[in-house]
């Protein structure tokens, strides 16, 4: 997947908006106000940095060797998965999802049922 996929694929996701809060290179994608992810634009190959469970990122680093501790992050709950060729794609996607998931059932539950 390149920039442009895992962007379009973030933004795709309810309530997905994107911001350069820190400079004109990282991406970050957030749901109402909250970071699920962010893209490091000036990265080749891409680079993204997702959350999930302590646990989950411990088995992702174990078993793929682009999927790494979240950079600049705390690495217990987020990864940077380095979107190379040979990365799978599909798997990428169901970690943004997770990622968008675990920030979303943060949420309080009036912003999620469309309160705010």
């Amino acid at each position: 997947m390149n920039h442009e996929s895992l962007r379009d694929f973030a933004l795709g996701l309810p309530h997905a908006t994107e911001h350069l809060p820190f400079d004109e290179y990282t991406l970050v994608f957030k749901v109402h106000g909250k970071m699920f992810a962010s893209l490091s634009l000036d990265e080749q190959p891409a680079r993204m940095n997702l959350k999930n469970t302590p646990e989950r990122n411990i088995e992702l680093r174990e078993e793929h060797h682009w999927i790494i501790p979240g950079y600049h992050m705390n690495k217990q709950h987020w990864n940077t998965v380095i979107a190379e060729e040979y990365a799978s794609g599909t798997l990428i996607q169901e970690l943004i999802q997770t990622s968008y998931n675990l920030v979303w059932q943060k949420l309080p539950k009036k912003v999620r049922e469309g309160g705010l």
